[in-house]
């Protein structure tokens, strides 16, 4: 064996012993099969069973129903943009440059100008609406156009428009605008009674910012008749989850069927964005308000002139009800529908024009929304017997006439706002008065705000002449000219005294 290594004598008979281990195996095991190995093909990720793929056939389909919705809805729906000039008052000790820091601070466009004395800033605001009809019609919040100076409308090609103010209706926050343009993309209108609370719906706006134009989230309808949310006086909104954020006040709710249920007005949130909870007007109530409001400017509601309250489990009790539906009649007006009616103090009223009275603000609604002059059934219960009876609405006081342009602007410039006193307004600021006029907001620097007055406050006398209603009320301003002094009356809490007004220029 001279001549050779161990290590090339180990190579031959490791060859012999790996042969042998093969041939063992195969004897076995049985022949080798070859089988090719190859790709699945890429439509086929992994096997369902029927009730995996009816599923994704069902999301895929509602995608589907969003993406249709989408491109339906979006060229309806519109980006506003709005300025108004607020007066902002001098002081606390700061130059010019202190009070343009102070502004930027708080993100404000510009600071005060001019000398002393008073000084303006320009707001600029965002929201969103709906095109109602062709010809230009759209329907949006009051409060995103609220005083508006300047009011511009972005379309979902980026075709930009001025806009012009049609007519307001604060009580339910909803505004019409109109556009010179014809041949828009009305939105399809729906109707909002028979949405079911889990419904899918679609909210479309333009959230935060005007780059953010035309976005759509989705969610369901969380609620129903929502009341008591303090943003209205007529208050019926739909709760929703989908996400709504400021800048979508205005725009559209939408259901899978592409109708518009309800505009985006409000959310609920600590953070001051999106927390799940959002609130729309039905549109049954807006058509109605909008088209009074094109119609001519303003909206007329029926009254009936009582007084109501909700009926307490002692109510229920004291006058032997058998449950707490319906509405308690506490007080009938003397120059209201109702006097010359077959109603009384202690009247339960639990169905109007066939419909069950649920409470307070579903039954004021109902009311608010019957055209005055209209024919109407109560169905009430006195002393444990049902009856019907019929009246005729009247109109409910303040409303019905728009306010004249001149005093209208001039009202603006002192920075007030006024409502003839009525039953919910006397409730509303705990007033002994029945009659008169009460101011219902003092803007935030204003030459009111500067005198000190406030929301609340009552306003007898204008330049020595008496102010009864509205009317004494708009008569009396158009007498003041720019510069002059007007010399108002007031009274708060019993106490009467006197507060001088210098009406500003334009």
């Amino acid at each position: 064996m001279s001549g050779f290594t161990r290590k090339q004598l180990y190579r031959p008979a490791g060859v012999v012993a790996g042969i042998a281990i093969l041939l063992l195996a195969a004897v076995w095991i049985g022949p080798f099969e070859i089988v090719r190995v190859e790709r699945a093909p890429e439509t086929q990720a992994w096997a369902m069973d029927p009730a995996e793929e009816e599923a994704v056939r069902s999301a895929k389909n509602l995608s589907k129903a969003f993406s249709a919705v989408s491109e339906e809805i979006v060229p309806s729906v519109v980006t506003i943009t709005s300025k108004r000039v607020v007066q902002v008052a001098r002081g606390f000790g700061m130059n010019d440059d202190e009070w343009g820091d102070f502004f930027r601070f708080f993100g404000m466009p510009q600071r005060p100008r001019g000398g002393t004395g008073n000084g303006e800033i320009v707001q600029r605001s965002l929201g969103s609406g709906v095109i109602v009809r062709s010809d230009g019609y759209i329907v949006t919040n009051n409060h995103v156009v609220a005083d508006a100076k300047e009011i511009a409308v972005v379309m979902s090609d980026g075709e930009e428009y001025d806009a012009e103010i049609v007519g307001t209706d604060p009580r339910t926050d909803v505004a019409v605008i109109k556009i010179d343009a014809k041949g828009l993309a009305a939105a399809k209108i729906g109707d909002s009674d028979r949405l079911e609370v889990g419904e899918w719906v679609v909210a479309i706006g333009s959230p935060f910012s005007e780059n953010l134009n035309h976005t759509v989230t989705a969610g369901i309808v969380s609620a129903k008749s929502r009341q008591a949310v303090g943003l209205a006086d007529y208050e019926d909104f739909i709760q929703t989850d989908a996400a709504i954020n400021p800048g979508n006040s205005g725009g559209a709710l939408v259901n899978l069927d592409g109708e518009v249920v309800g505009i985006n007005t409000a959310i609920a949130s600590r953070t001051g964005g999106y927390q799940g909870i959002g609130f729309a007007i039905p549109i049954n109530m807006v058509r109605q308000v909008e088209e009074a409001l094109i119609e001519s400017g303003t909206v007329t509601r029926g009254w009936i002139g009582i007084g109501i309250q909700p009926v307490t489990k002692e109510i229920q009790e004291a006058l032997d009800l058998p449950d707490r539906n319906g509405v308690l009649i506490s007080n009938i007006m003397d120059d209201g529908p109702a006097k010359d009616a077959d109603l009384d103090r202690q009247d339960v009223i639990v169905g109007y024009q066939g419909k069950k009275v649920e409470g307070m603000r579903s039954f004021r609604n109902q009311v608010a929304s019957t055209p005055p002059g209209t024919k109407v059934e109560l169905e009430i219960l006195r002393k444990g017997k049902t009856r019907t009876v019929e009246l005729t609405l009247g109109t409910l006081p303040g409303e019905g006439e728009p306010k004249p342009v001149l005093a209208q602007e001039r009202e603006e410039r002192l920075g007030i706002d006024v409502e003839e006193i009525t039953p919910d307004v006397r409730r509303s600021f705990g007033l002994e008065r029945r009659e008169g006029v009460v101011i219902s907001e003092v803007r935030r620097g204003s030459v009111a705000s500067e005198n000190g007055l406030r929301p609340g406050d009552l306003i007898l006398e204008i330049n020595q002449n008496e102010i009864d209603d509205l009317d004494d009320y708009h008569r009396a301003l158009d007498d003041v000219e720019t510069g002059e002094v007007a010399l108002f009356l007031i009274e708060r809490s019993e106490n009467t005294f006197f507060v001088a007004l210098r009406m500003p220029e334009e």
